[in-house]
Order: structure tokens, then sequence, then C-alpha cells
């Protein structure tokens, strides 16, 4: 095999392997608190900003992190939720469909 024909080979899939990456090492977005889904859960970024007024069921220390429906590994500062589809909320945010997290 020729040099030239041996390059192409070797260049080419390289080449598609570096178009691919940006996909396999982008992160999800993060939630928008304006997003009609977030707003209709009630979803804020700093669950110190609920209005208590509105939402009754929040309590002081009810956050995204030790939530049932939120998908992040301890210590991180987002994480999936499956209520917003691909997007990701902080650690420290609220939602009205909070679930205590068992054990």
């Amino acid at each position: 095999m020729n040099s030239r024909r041996k390059f192409i080979i070797t260049l080419v899939p390289a080449g598609l392997a570096l178009a691919a990456a940006p996909a396999v090492f982008a992160q999800p977005a993060h939630a928008d608190e304006n997003d009609a889904a977030a707003k209709g859960i009630g979803y804020k970024h700093d669950a110190t900003k609920v209005d208590a007024a509105k939402y009754p069921t929040y309590a002081k220390g009810k956050v995204c992190s030790n939530c049932a429906l939120y998908q992040g590994k301890a210590g991180d500062a987002w994480g999936g939720c499956p209520l917003l589809g691909a997007k990701q909320v902080n650690a420290n945010g609220w939602c009205s469909a909070y679930a205590k997290k068992a054990g």
C-alpha cells in the first residue's frame, strides 16, 4: 500500500472522530426558570427565592439535590430532572414536584 493511500485511510476516521467529539463532550443545558415547563412546576435555581405563600409545600431544606427525581450525583452542582427533559436543574433549586429522596 502506498503512503498516500495509508495517509487517507488513517485521516478520514480520525477526522470523523474529531467532528463527533463536541457532541460527545457537550454538557446538557441548564433549565431556564422562564421556560414554560419550569414555570409550570414553579422551578427556581435557588430554593431560598421560592415564594412560600404561592407554594405552601416549600420548606427550608427541600432542594433538588435531596429530591427523589434529581439525577445528579452527591456533590454535583447540576443534575438531570425527568420533569424538564434533557435540561439540568441546580442542586440548590426547588420545584413543586419535590419528593424527599428515600434513605
